[in-house]
């Protein structure tokens, strides 16, 4: 695959997130949304790393891929709250939440 492709295809996944991220109710395929877009992200990284042939960007993508096992967690943590109060998994629920 050339450089050209994997941005590409990462801008590809990049769009779609963002679609799904500014359409979607419910909490699940929000965070399904922005996993897209961190994957997006790291794909970008590491195609400049292949290309540039410096292991640098592989880093930054374990780190960026730490930070989102810990993202997944709270947000699923959240999800659980949402469901647990309000026995629906909507963003509008969310809102009434606020105070």
């Amino acid at each position: 695959m050339t450089l050209t492709t994997c941005l590409l295809l990462a801008s590809a996944l990049f769009s779609v997130g963002v679609y799904n991220l500014l359409t979607r109710q419910q909490l699940v395929a929000v965070l399904l949304s922005v996993e897209l877009m961190a994957n997006a992200a790291n794909i970008v990284l590491v195609s400049f790393s292949r290309y540039s042939a410096t292991p640098l960007g592989q880093v930054f993508t374990l780190f960026a891929l730490a930070i989102t096992v810990a993202e997944v967690a709270v947000g699923l943590a959240l999800a659980l709250l949402l469901y647990r109060t309000h026995a629906s998994s909507r963003l509008d629920a969310a809102k009434e939440m606020k105070g």
